[in-house]
């Protein structure tokens, strides 16, 4: 069989002490998961069910690479988050069997062009120029649950250039991770690849080039990643 187009690649992440690779089907992310965070973007989360956006496979950023400040915008932000690693998934799953379908975790950045995405709310239009962009989402080897087990714990963080941005706990997160893709798997039909950020703390800012952004999780991993 011939193809009109080249075939694209599959987008792998390495696996902490494994010599496999996690292949990457889709991205899902969860916005305004922490408090904090909902409140300074101007919202309450006493009120807000989850709800979820998308980027794709191929703006993820694996470690030791830098991130390309994107154009057509002058305030782009960090947003540090945990990431889950599914390896098996399905339709409408209970927060009881949630967790049977995570492989692992890592850290991750949601990159953000906030400008566009202020742009977008204003006018009542979809958010994916503002976050589904080249480069978008840096993240760190995966590590397996059979080493990081479960965490609902730990400091999660972020720093540029060695100041403290975002500090907070992964026990401050709105919905937990069962419920994340217990919710998640209401609207679609999840599947082994498939990878879902789960939200930031408040602390978010703008990077500029030249920008050296460090984070990290507790029991985790850690991320470094240049602006350039």
């Amino acid at each position: 069989m011939s193809y009109v187009v080249p075939v694209p690649g599959l987008v792998l992440l390495p696996i902490i002490d494994s010599d496999r690779l996690f292949p990457v089907r889709r991205v899902y992310c969860v916005g305004r998961n922490y408090a904090a965070h909902a409140i300074e973007m101007g919202h309450d989360p006493d009120r807000e069910a989850p709800f979820f956006f998308q980027k794709n496979p191929d703006n993820l950023v694996l470690s030791g690479l830098d991130f390309p400040y994107p154009p057509l915008s002058g305030d782009v932000h960090h947003e540090v988050e945990l990431v889950v690693a599914l390896k098996q998934g399905g339709s409408d799953i209970s927060p009881e069997e949630a967790l049977e379908c995570v492989y692992g975790y890592a850290v991750g950045i949601d990159f953000t062009r906030r400008d566009l995405q202020a742009e977008a709310k204003a006018s009542g239009k979809p958010w994916a120029a503002a976050k589904a962009f080249e480069h978008s989402a840096p993240i760190s080897p995966l590590v397996a649950t059979d080493i990081a087990g479960h965490p609902t714990t730990g400091r999660i963080w972020l720093s540029v250039n060695g100041e403290r941005r975002q500090d907070g706990s992964l026990d401050q997160m709105i919905w937990k991770v069962p419920e994340i893709i217990a919710e998640l798997s209401k609207l679609f039909t999840l599947a082994p690849g498939d990878v879902i950020m789960t939200g930031t703390p408040s602390g978010v800012g703008a990077v500029v080039r030249g920008d050296i952004v460090s984070c990290g999780i507790d029991g985790v991993s850690a991320l470094d990643v240049k602006v350039v």
